[in-house]
């Protein structure tokens, strides 16, 4: 058995043992005490538990049989506003995803990611049980028809939930099921990238689960009642890299072009929206013509849109006025919140402020609420708080947080948590050969920097300058422009070409991408002095800050910060760091304490996406 995860506290313990104590009894009960019950299980390449998997010998085939269980102690719960996906439960704050979606959801997630369920019919089966309820409390819940995987059961239909288990297990020993279940070979995530075209043609390619399928369905359902009411409103989703917020940007993307909506996506990022143009668009120029950047809507008809999806709205800024914007233009333009806003009848934002890596960015979720709530308007926020990246690992997000000192977290030893790979290099000739052999073997790998040396145009001859010089070590950034150079791909492509391998990539050509191994060069501008890490922007070679008048120290101090906050946070499997100052390498070799975690059996080699 699992053990439930460590920072629980008394309350949910209780909750927890007496939701278990239960199950165990029925289980008893049903004559099935050797069933195997997989507790809290981790989800793999993600954060998320399920409470049970019991794993257990099929009665009729006497094959493997897994039957996943989403134990909830609720006593009363109804439908909100008759969606028959959302629900309001009784003494909880905010929305909860119907229960049987929620089980759903899991059974299609492990199908999806475990090779031993891929080639099996009806692999596993779910069943939410809600044990202190009564049918009658929870009637709404019923109204939703029910599958293999999305059984619904109450206390009242105790016999029944006995039936099922004896239905789906024998009364034998699940052991070998379980251990082939725990050590089962994992397929990588299906990116983004890979199935985008599919995504919007046919039907989605993706699981979304829990709070990313709240975040969909919220929108769904604004748009009904911005149609049926006339009421505009505003969705914000809000969480941190890897948690999915573009995986759910183009479900509901590709959901309502489906319906014939008429939607757009946008972003304030040129590499994110391009790259998305060429995968997500590839072979249908409509198709393209819906991704955006959020300088397009200057002009826009007012509510013109139904719904307009801001991806990376960190990356909001003030106006939407550049150089290239007519003088007339400049006179009259309005803040970028305002035009995006004003564009659709539900305005979409998906953002992590701690991606905030240029001056003039201000997307965060009190800025657009309150300007949201200043023109009277529904404002509806979701946080995604599963991580989907780094090995699934909250507890390695949180670390780097806490060790670029953001959120006013102190730094801790890293000692590992057994789902990604923390690597120290002693040089950039270690980390680039290590990543080569990751590459070589069909894994993904990029190395990035912090923007420290400076960004030379291309030679006459069509080759690059290698301006990243650590010693007798240089490599060359990759392309400025959009074009291809050489055998470098342009820089929106750097993350997702595989000749993006060689180049050294820069946040912004990094941000809003994964890829399996990170490696990232943390440059002189933020060194460890007096056992804390501080930085020096005069080591920066960004344009943007060059003048202290538009940029203040604290707000390139910040910055910095978020850079690497980025950089450090790409790798899907693992990251290897590099320091170019030797006190900050020692001072890292303090805090990592290096433990590998167990091997994951990739059975399909991985390839780039975005996040």
């Amino acid at each position: 058995m699992e053990q439930i995860g460590r920072n629980v506290g008394p309350a949910e313990r209780r909750s927890w043992s007496r939701s278990l104590e239960v199950l165990g009894q029925d289980l008893a009960d049903a004559g099935l005490g050797q069933v195997e019950m997989l507790v809290e299980y981790q989800l793999p390449l993600t954060s998320k538990r399920v409470d049970v998997v019991l794993a257990g010998v099929d009665p009729r085939t006497s094959g493997d049989s897994y039957v996943v269980v989403e134990l909830k102690q609720w006593s009363y719960a109804e439908s909100y506003e008759g969606s028959d996906t959302l629900v309001a439960v009784e003494h909880a704050r905010g929305l909860r995803l119907h229960p049987g979606v929620q089980v759903e959801q899991y059974c299609e997630y492990l199908t999806d990611f475990l090779g031993i369920l891929a080639e099996e019919r009806n692999p596993v089966r779910g069943a939410a049980y809600l044990h202190n309820a009564s049918d009658r409390d929870i009637s709404d819940l019923f109204d939703r028809r029910a599958t293999e995987q999305s059984r619904i059961f109450t206390k009242q239909r105790r016999g029944q939930f006995l039936d099922y288990l004896r239905t789906h297990l024998a009364p034998a020993s699940g052991a070998g099921a379980a251990d082939r279940f725990l050590t089962s070979s994992v397929r990588p995530s299906r990116h983004l990238l890979r199935y985008a075209a599919q995504e919007l043609k046919d039907r989605s390619h993706f699981t979304l689960l829990d709070q990313q399928r709240v975040a969909y369905e919220l929108v769904l359902h604004a748009v009904e009642r911005a149609r049926s009411a006339d009421r505009k409103s505003v969705v914000i989703v809000s969480g941190g890299p890897g948690s999915g917020k573009s995986v759910i940007a183009l479900s509901v993307l590709g959901e309502l072009a489906r319906q014939n909506r008429s939607v757009m996506h946008a972003t304030g990022s040129r590499s994110f929206t391009q790259t998305l143009r060429k995968y997500a668009g590839k072979g249908s120029t409509r198709l393209k013509s819906l991704f955006g950047y959020f300088n397009s809507f200057m002009s826009a008809d007012r509510n013109g849109l139904d719904v307009l999806i801001c991806d990376e709205a960190h990356r909001i800024r003030e106006t939407s006025v550049n150089r290239f914007t007519p003088k007339a233009s400049r006179a009259e333009a309005r803040s970028q919140i305002d035009e995006l806003i004003a564009a659709a009848r539900v305005p979409v934002f998906l953002l992590d402020q701690h991606q905030v890596v240029k001056p003039g960015e201000l997307g965060n979720v009190e800025v657009i609420s309150s300007y949201a709530k200043q023109l009277n308007l529904d404002v509806e926020v979701v946080s995604l708080h599963s991580q989907f990246r780094c090995g699934g690992s909250e507890a390695y997000e949180r670390w780097v947080v806490d060790l670029l000192g953001l959120d006013d977290g102190e730094p801790s030893v890293w000692a590992g948590d057994g789902r990604v790979d923390l690597r120290l290099a002693e040089s950039p000739e270690e980390m680039e050969a290590f990543l080569a052999h990751k590459q070589a073997v069909g894994v993904t790998a990029r190395m990035s920097a912090g923007y420290c040396w400076p960004w030379s145009d291309p030679r006459p001859d069509d080759s690059l300058v290698p301006d990243v010089q650590v010693g007798g070590w240089a490599r060359p950034w990759n392309v400025k422009s959009e074009r291809s150079v050489g055998d470098a791909p342009g820089s929106a492509f750097w993350a997702t070409d595989p000749d993006g391998f060689g180049q050294v990539g820069c946040v912004y050509t990094a941000q809003g991408f994964e890829y399996t191994w990170s490696g990232v060069i943390i440059g002189p501008d933020l060194v460890a002095r007096d056992g804390r890490l501080v930085t020096r922007r005069d080591e920066s070679k960004d344009p943007a800050f060059r003048s202290r008048k538009s940029v203040s120290d604290t707000e390139a101090d910040l910055l910095i910060r978020n850079t690497y906050k980025v950089l450090l946070t790409r790798g899907m499997q693992g990251t290897i760091v590099y320091s170019t100052d030797s006190e900050t390498r020692d001072y890292l070799a303090s805090l990592i304490k290096v433990i590998r975690p167990v091997e994951t059996v990739y059975e399909v080699a991985d390839e780039g996406g975005v996040d």
